[in-house]
Order: C-alpha cells, then sequence, then structure tokens
C-alpha cells in the first residue's frame, strides 16, 4: 500500500491524490502539514529535509516533490506517453506550473485567500496581472490543442495544471476572459475525482 504524508488543502497533496485515483492507485492519506502535524521534526524530516508535504512512501521507497510523485506513479500508464518527445511536452508543461504559474500565483492568493500580510498592495496587484498573464497564455496552448495541455488526450499535465486553474479560479481577483480554459476545466470535470481535487467545494 502506497501512502500519502500531507492534507487534502494543500494544492500539491491534491495533485499526488487525483492521479493515483485516475490510476485507480490505492493510497493512504496520513494527516501532516501546518495546522494538522508538524512537518518540521526529525521524523518527518528523515523523510523530506525541506519539511514540505506531499511525501509518497511506496514500501521501501520514498519520494518528495508532488510533480515527481506525480511522474513515478503515472510511468507506464496512459497519462506519461512513452516515446521521449510525447513525454517531453507532457513534463514541459507539469515544469511550467511548478515554476512559472506557481511564482505568478503567490502574492494574489496569500494575501487574497489566505490572509498574509507579507505582500504590499502593489505586489499583490501585480501578481494579479502576472497570474492572469500566464492564464492567458495557457488559454493559448488549449486553444491550439482543442482539448488537454499536451494533445488529445489527457495527462498528467491536466491533473497538476488543473488545480492550479481551480487555484485561480477560486482567488477572488479580477479574472481575464479565457474560453479556452472554461472550455478545459469541462472537460477535466469528466474525470474521475475531480469533484474530489479540484471541484467548487475543494478547499
Amino acid at each position: 500500500m502506497k501512502t500519502v504524508l500531507g492534507k487534502l488543502v494543500s494544492i500539491n497533496v491534491r495533485k499526488v491524490l487525483w492521479t493515483a485515483r485516475l490510476l485507480d492507485i490505492p493510497v493512504t492519506l496520513e494527516p501532516w502539514g501546518a495546522g494538522v502535524r508538524d512537518p518540521n521534526v526529525p521524523e518527518f524530516l528523515a523523510l523530506n529535509p525541506n519539511g514540505q508535504v506531499p511525501v509518497l512512501r511506496d514500501g521501501d521507497t520514498v519520494l518528495w516533490e508532488s510533480n515527481t510523485i506525480c511522474r513515478y506513479l503515472a510511468h507506464g500508464s496512459a497519462l506519461l506517453p512513452p516515446d521521449a518527445l510525447g513525454r517531453a511536452r507532457v513534463e514541459q508543461w507539469m515544469d511550467w506550473q511548478a515554476t512559472e504559474l506557481n511564482n505568478a500565483w503567490r502574492p494574489a492568493f496569500m494575501t487574497l485567500h489566505r490572509g498574509s500580510t507579507k505582500f504590499s498592495a502593489d505586489e499583490v496587484q501585480a501578481g494579479v496581472r502576472d497570474w492572469n498573464t500566464k492564464m492567458a497564455l495557457l488559454d493559448a496552448q488549449l486553444a491550439r490543442t482543442g482539448a488537454y495541455v499536451a494533445g488529445d488526450v489527457p495527462s498528467v499535465a491536466d491533473v497538476v495544471i488543473g488545480v492550479s486553474v481551480h487555484r485561480w479560479r477560486a482567488t477572488p481577483i479580477d479574472h481575464a476572459d479565457l474560453p479556452a480554459v472554461r472550455a478545459y476545466m469541462e472537460r477535466l470535470s469528466l474525470l474521475p475525482g475531480y469533484e474530489v481535487y479540484c471541484g467548487d467545494a475543494t478547499p
């Protein structure tokens, strides 16, 4: 049995759990994270020295970094192409989500959704503009494919992008009008586990 250490409110934990759900891989969620069980203790740091969730335990194997865990789970499945170029096209969007898109949403999300006082009003407004710019880039890609981020069929890239789009829609900002993104989320809503990990009621 595979065990995921984390909490459902974490976007990165939801990536892993949704990937497992799409692949019918049974996992157990062991509660860890701020407000649940402090990961900055020797027991947890021995698994992930960064002190962050999620962590995957699979027998004697321990992995951290959510996108890496998703790739590991998806290996050999329809969610991750077997050919080098197909896999690279999926992974470039996963890397984009983890670097470009995440960096864009941080000031606005942390301030307007989580109540952080770390960022100034100017930083939040700049963050909103940057976030919408990145989302417009995604909209253009989806308009080109007409379906999913990396092509005609869902991939693990759509799991990590999908939870990020949910975060964008759930944050109280002025959202850019992005019809391809809107249609994309309607397609994703047909996938198993969407309501739990990416739906309107998701934290």
